[in-house]
């Protein structure tokens, strides 16, 4: 068999088909960088004289954020890069896809944030927007409309310039005790939107992504029916059983996630080991499973917590040639 590349490896896992060698992986951001190879991260910098800079100097930032993206791929072995373009347009987001593409070739899955549905408002605004939807539930329906029409528009633009695979839908649904929408309302102001969304960036020939912290049980049904490929990020400080999501819908999309971040932050040495082996283990059976954390690599958690992480799955996580008839 052929070497995949960890672009295409990264798709079979998408695609639920089997593998042969290392299960894929990837993080959704790496906040790292500082720790790891001395350079802040590229959706940490504050440009706020952009518009003052030579198209050179603009260059060399490009440039330079595109190779710490490719950088950390490369010592982590990640399979896929999530794009945090900064400054954060269209056009800066299409220079910052071809720069990584000059210095990666078709390497890697290249991915972005691409979702319009409403998310967990933030907790200044949310006993307003909670207002807002009852007393003006034909507005929120309207707006939701509309938010989802502008980024099927930007997506459109995203093909046409090409060396995008895919689009990561970042808005976040659920507490560790739930949705925060009750089901009936989410069927009402999401589940529709985020339907249509899926299915538009699909038809443009891209990968969908769900990403959602928190617990995901009352509403998985609403994800999976939407249609994407994978949902992120299985969450198991909110309670979600990989082995039982993959046991209800594994057969339909695939599964990404779902280290413990808590105990890679505060547990042991041995919690952290432990954790690793029991999402390989119910992840991996009947492929369709990317290895990640539960949410990301995020400011203050021990790399060598990382570390442990990846030396395990270099060690465990392999699919041998024998299971792929």
């Amino acid at each position: 068999m052929a070497t995949m590349t960890p672009r295409e490896r990264f798709i079979a896992a998408l695609e639920r088909r089997p593998l042969v060698g290392r299960v894929p992986h990837f993080e959704l951001v790496f906040f790292l960088t500082m720790e790891a190879f001395g350079k802040v991260h590229p959706s940490q910098r504050a440009y706020h004289q952009w518009d003052q800079m030579s198209e050179p100097e603009r260059a060399l930032h490009r440039a330079e954020m595109a190779g710490l993206y490719v950088q950390t791929a490369e010592r982590y072995e990640h399979d896929a890069i999530f794009l945090h373009p900064n400054p954060d347009t269209l056009d800066e987001t299409l220079r910052l896809i071809d720069a990584i593409r000059d210095k990666s070739g078709s390497r890697y899955y290249l991915t972005l944030h691409g979702d319009a549905t409403y998310s967990i408002p933030s907790g200044s605004e949310m006993e307003d927007w909670c207002a807002w939807v009852h007393d003006h539930p034909q507005q929120a329906l309207d707006i939701a409309q509309r938010r989802v029409d502008a980024m099927l528009e930007k997506c459109h633009a995203l093909r046409r310039h090409g060396g995008l695979d895919g689009l990561t839908l970042c808005s976040d649904y659920c507490l560790n005790t739930g949705p925060f929408l009750s089901p009936p309302m989410f069927r009402k102001f999401v589940s529709p939107f985020l339907r249509q969304l899926v299915q538009g960036q699909r038809e443009l020939g891209f990968y969908v992504i769900k990403h959602t912290d928190g617990n995901i049980m009352p509403i998985l049904s609403e994800l999976v029916e939407a249609g994407p490929h994978a949902l992120h990020s299985i969450d198991p400080q909110a309670g979600v059983d990989l082995g039982q999501v993959k046991q209800l819908v594994g057969d339909r999309v695939a599964l990404i996630g779902n280290v413990n971040c808590g105990l890679l932050t505060s547990g042991s040495e041995a919690e952290v080991a432990a954790d690793v082996r029991r999402s390989l283990s119910q992840g991996m059976a009947g492929y369709g499973y990317i290895f990640s954390t539960s949410n990301c690599i995020f400011t203050g958690m021990p790399l060598q917590r990382y570390d442990l992480m990846l030396d395990i799955w270099r060690r465990e996580a392999t699919y041998p040639a024998e299971d792929v008839s």
